[in-house]
């Protein structure tokens, strides 16, 4: 079945009683008994809600895994799959990744006795070179935050199984709509559900995809466990949002290559971060693993004044945190995003005070072309 009719159809078949197209959102946090020793399959809504399930079935599909999760955020998701480690484990991290994920590891795991390596996982010789005997995982993001370089999953998925390793794709921007980590070798899929899948910037949500049900039944334990899990009102807006994702993808994406397109032929900017670009490192890689580019943009502007004229005199593009809502966003990473990763890591990747990173929309192109084209023309004296 295409991926655009099991998103479309997430809860369809949930309320067989009455009918009801949409999955109910079942408010509550505890369940009767209907005897002594008896369940309906659902006791106490941390442990398992029906609307979250409905949401966790449905992404299980989409990404061709065994069991979905769904949390309360995507750090919340992350946070709950640290917790497969102990004290002395070390994960090998891309050196390219979102500036939260790095302050949990960092600022937080650590002081339980988590080791993190980064590396440029884009190269199979680093993340080798990168293993201890200690080593029990390795954590990439697909198309990495800001920078858009691609993970090639099954090189990586290869290392892993030779290494008895995890390895765990965070798939944020790219969605199962455009890539399925599983189907490449990865063990567990992570979403950051706030972006993409719920699509409209009105909740935060995170989901995790387990590939067997092993691991399963070990990622469910910490859920429970340790209860950070999604109420069913935010499942069930995540739901509603996953229902359109193909739908707003393809126009995200149409518009994403248009814009990056013309980005490249302005005199004020420079470098222009885009894997649809055919000049981009790992736009072949790309072509065979992913059903697109996504719709994540980060370019260079020529002078770091630019910056700030650019985010205040957008008038449709938001300056705003977060992404793949249907409206578009435009984020500094350096003192956003990405601040709290080292000075010195983020100007060896390129993070620095002319770069831009463009969460492309749904709204017409040739407004959005037009919003940029005013912004730049309002340069301050001497930029």
């Amino acid at each position: 079945m295409n991926i655009n009719t099991q998103a479309a159809h997430i809860g369809l078949e949930w309320d067989s009683r009455t009918g009801a197209v949409t999955v109910p959102v079942y408010q509550t946090a505890t369940f009767r008994h209907p005897a002594l020793g008896q369940s309906t399959g659902y006791d106490y809504s941390r442990s398992g809600n029906p609307t979250r399930e409905a949401l966790e079935k449905g992404i299980a599909r989409l990404d061709n895994g065994y069991r979905g999760f769904a949390y309360s955020s995507g750090m919340a998701a992350i946070t709950s799959l640290l917790l497969l480690f102990k004290s002395g484990d070390h994960i090998i991290v891309t050196e390219d990744l979102y500036g939260g994920t790095c302050r949990l590891f960092d600022k937080i795991f650590t002081q339980f006795g988590l080791g993190f390596s980064y590396v440029d996982t884009s190269d199979a010789a680093a993340v080798k070179a990168a293993i201890l005997p200690e080593t029990r995982a390795l954590f990439v993001e697909t198309l990495t935050n800001p920078l858009l370089k691609f993970a090639d999953l099954p090189a990586l998925a290869e290392i892993c199984t030779q290494h008895e390793l995890l390895l765990i794709a965070d798939n944020t921007f790219l969605t199962p709509y455009l890539l399925r980590p599983l189907d490449h070798g990865a063990d567990i899929t992570i979403y950051s559900a706030t972006k993409y899948l719920s699509g409209h910037n009105d909740t935060v949500s995170g989901l995790v995809v387990a590939k067997d049900p092993d691991l399963a039944e070990r990622i469910y334990f910490h859920q429970n466990g340790a209860g950070a899990i999604l109420g069913p009102q935010d499942s069930w807006l995540t739901i509603r949002g996953i229902k359109t994702l193909g739908v707003r993808l393809d126009r995200q994406q149409e518009n994403a290559g248009k814009i990056a397109r013309w980005l490249t032929t302005h005199p004020r900017i420079g470098k222009v971060h885009y894997p649809g670009l055919e000049d981009h490192p790992d736009h072949a890689l790309m072509k065979r693993d992913s059903r697109g580019f996504g719709a994540m943009i980060a370019f260079e502007v020529d002078k770091p004044e630019l910056v700030e004229q650019i985010l205040l005199k957008t008038e449709l593009i938001s300056f705003a945190e977060s992404l793949g809502g249907e409206e578009s966003l435009i984020t500094f990473p350096e003192v956003q995003t990405h601040a709290d990763i080292p000075v010195e890591l983020r100007q060896r990747l390129g993070i620095n005070n002319r770069l831009l990173r463009l969460s492309v929309g749904i709204e017409d192109c040739d407004d959005l072309i037009a919003d940029l084209e005013q912004a730049l023309a309002f340069t301050p004296a001497g930029a």
